[in-house]
């Protein structure tokens, strides 16, 4: 700039070329904003003030940061010469910032797919305002749970099996709070790995919540109370699930809980009552059962788990109960009050009948989950649900009507899982790329971390029948397997369900310990269009827990050697 006198006076030496500066003195400083392109080409908004330059400057050092393609925070630098100081002050403009993507959600779905455009070479931003990256699944749900799953089953066997191995422990007691603290170590550990990849991928983290404010166009906001305008080729929407409320049970996260509550109690109830027999509320019971409570599970339809085979759900259900459980099923809660002892519920049988009561210390509210789109503007933009809450897309593409914008994961229909999301994620990233993305739904795997657990993938009996198709099936007790009987795991099955003509896997599921790896193998298996000879004239290890997954195989298409 030039100075009154007529000297002239260069402001700053940056990283990046100016793209425009509007400035003015005032008070002997110069101000001013523009935008350009830091070296790693990320663009930048920026507004600068320079304080005290009185003498000509060669040029100036700045030291500073970014962080979400803003460039913010005071730095100093000296120029050379007589000058004094130089302070810079950068921050957001109100200036769009443009990128190629920008992810609102930072769940499996959203975090997964912001680093895949990354690694496409799309200039990619995340939006997430929970304060740590990984959504409900890494914060609240499949890793602390997972966590709390696996402490308390040692627990559990330290304080009732290990003795029969010859290992005796003595008084086995619970330290719940070290307990919770070994899971929140989990937690931090994985979230901060994602930021790390974050860094390492080129994927801008935005701290804020996310609303789509224009076809191409998200507005942030943030804690402090500011906006950040985001400019965008393309949005997506993998903003995830949360709990599905249930009429006249009011969650408080203290007597009555969501899953989230129940990861965090303080002490183990004498008795839990679980609204749901899903997969979320079996894993919970399973944690506070084996910590001492008493376990009662509360379902609304004919069975649990309902997306479960029948054969392999009769088979866990066995189990369950001889672990302690007790599951009541056509039941329905119509309400909860907090007393000063607890908690008292109004049940009746679902399809109609007089009402009871029913008590108990704790109450886990598990009655499912549902799309979380609330303020994310998807009426105002016109963008469509369906009944069920999900952003209805083009599958193959992602695509809402809109086509710059599109969804994933739990936001989307089908199951409502983190791998799925994951998957998805990738998937729409190589659309926007132009690359051919693809998720093949039919093959994606359920799991129930139970011990044992229940992991399925592909059609059931049941749905076999009502598709009229023919097929046949194979089966193998884990008792007759040789590792499991040598560790004291006997409990489960493997079951191959098989198209009656051809051979060709249509589902495979498994009651075990380890099923959730071991469904692995099947669901490689069915994604090529596998047979059950396939898989059965497949060299597997001996002993190892996969030889019951090749033994069923055997019992489909001819028989099995060792039962």
């Amino acid at each position: 700039g030039t100075r009154t006198d007529g000297t002239t006076t260069t402001l700053l030496s940056l990283p990046f070329p100016w793209d425009r500066v509007l400035s003015h003195r005032r008070e002997g400083a110069w101000e001013g904003w523009g935008k350009g392109r830091t070296k790693d080409s990320t663009e930048a908004t920026y507004v600068v003030v320079v304080v005290a330059v009185r003498q000509t400057m060669a040029q100036a050092r700045v030291l500073s940061r970014t962080a979400s393609g803003i460039w913010k925070g005071w730095r100093t630098g000296t120029g050379s010469g007589r000058c004094t100081d130089l302070r810079c002050r950068w921050m957001s403009s109100g200036i769009p910032t443009e990128h190629d993507v920008v992810v609102v959600g930072a769940g499996p779905g959203g975090y997964v797919g912001a680093i895949k455009a990354g690694q496409l070479g799309l200039k990619v931003a995340c939006v997430e305002g929970r304060g740590a990256l990984g959504g409900t699944c890494l914060n609240v749900g499949c890793i602390p749970s997972k966590a709390l799953l696996n402490a308390s089953h040692k627990f559990e066997d330290a304080k009732k099996h290990f003795a029969s191995f010859g290992v005796v422990c003595g008084d086995v007691k619970l330290d719940l709070e070290a307990m919770m603290k070994k899971k929140e170590s989990a937690v931090s550990g994985l979230t901060k790995g994602i930021e790390g990849l974050f860094k390492k991928n080129k994927v801008d983290y935005v701290h804020g919540w996310g609303k789509i404010t224009g076809p191409n166009q998200v507005t942030v906001a943030k804690s402090d109370g500011t906006q950040e305008i985001m400019n965008a080729k393309n949005i997506v929407i993998a903003t995830g699930s949360e709990v599905t409320p249930l009429p006249g049970v009011e969650i408080d996260e203290e007597k009555i809980v969501s899953s989230t509550g129940a990861l965090s109690l303080k002490q183990v109830p004498k008795k839990l009552v679980i609204i749901g027999g899903g997969i979320i509320g079996l894993e919970m019971g399973s944690v506070w059962g084996r910590l001492g409570a008493e376990v009662q599970v509360l379902e609304y339809a004919k069975n649990i788990v309902p997306s479960m085979d029948g054969e392999t759900r009769k088979a866990m259900e066995r189990v369950l109960k001889k672990q302690g459980f007790k599951i009541k099923t056509q039941t329905k809660v119509t309400g909860a009050t907090v007393t000063p002892n607890g908690v008292k519920l109004t049940v009746e049988p679902a399809a109609g009948g007089a009402a009871e009561e029913m008590e108990a210390d704790v109450v886990l509210v598990a009655t499912g989950r549902r799309p979380n789109t609330a303020g994310l503007g998807l009426e105002e933009m016109g963008i469509e649900t369906d009944r069920a809450g999900r952003v209805v897309v083009d599958m193959a593409t992602f695509q809402t009507k809109i086509p710059s914008i599109r969804a994933i994961g739990d936001a989307i229909a089908g199951p409502m899982l983190a791998h799925k999301a994951e998957e998805d994620g990738v998937a729409c990233m190589e659309t926007i790329a132009g690359k051919n993305g693809h998720v093949n739904y039919g093959t994606v795997p359920s799991i129930m971390y139970t011990h044992p657990e229940v992991a399925w993938v592909g059609l059931t009996e049941e749905q076999c029948k009502e598709k009229g198709l023919e097929y046949k099936t194979g089966k193998f007790a884990m008792m007759a397997n040789s590792r499991a009987r040598t560790n004291d795991e006997p409990d489960g099955m493997v079951k191959f369900i098989s198209d009656k003509k051809t051979d060709k896997i249509l589902g495979v599921h498994m009651v075990g310990v380890n099923a959730g790896e071991l469904i692995a193998e099947v669901v490689f298996a069915m994604e090529y269009g596998a047979s059950t000879e396939d898989v059965a004239r497949t060299c597997h290890g001996h002993p190892t827990l996969s030889e019951a997954v090749k033994e069923a195989a055997m019992a489909t298409y001819d028989k099995p050697i060792h039962m």
